[in-house]
């Protein structure tokens, strides 16, 4: 079994869900732009059904397809501060917990 196949086999239904409202984002973006699926995918560089099924929300398609759709929208900047450290609320829990930790030293 490849890294990638095991990867989307463990891949949390939180993260199934997210895809597909990204997905389903994308798809209200290429009908509200008039885009047939044909005129899109080849704008985009893919083929049809690779583009339904980035738009069902597909762990499996590639992010740089992903990238390519939110850029035809517009939206290519969101990809740099989906995993930004300064939103990342896990670590700055722990930071304080650990400051509080050493404080109380």
């Amino acid at each position: 079994m490849s890294k990638s196949s095991a990867a989307l086999k463990s891949l949390p239904g939180s993260a199934l869900k997210s895809l597909a409202a990204l997905g389903e984002n994308l798809r209200i973006a290429r009908e509200r732009r008039g885009e047939s699926l044909r005129a899109w995918a080849l704008r985009m560089g893919v083929s049809v059904p690779t583009l339904q099924r980035m738009e069902s929300g597909d762990p499996s398609v590639g992010m740089g397809v992903y990238a390519v759709a939110l850029w035809l929208c517009g939206q290519e900047k969101a990809l740099a501060t989906l995993a930004s450290p300064a939103t990342d609320q896990q670590v700055l829990e722990l930071e304080i917990i650990r400051a509080s930790k050493r404080r109380k030293r």
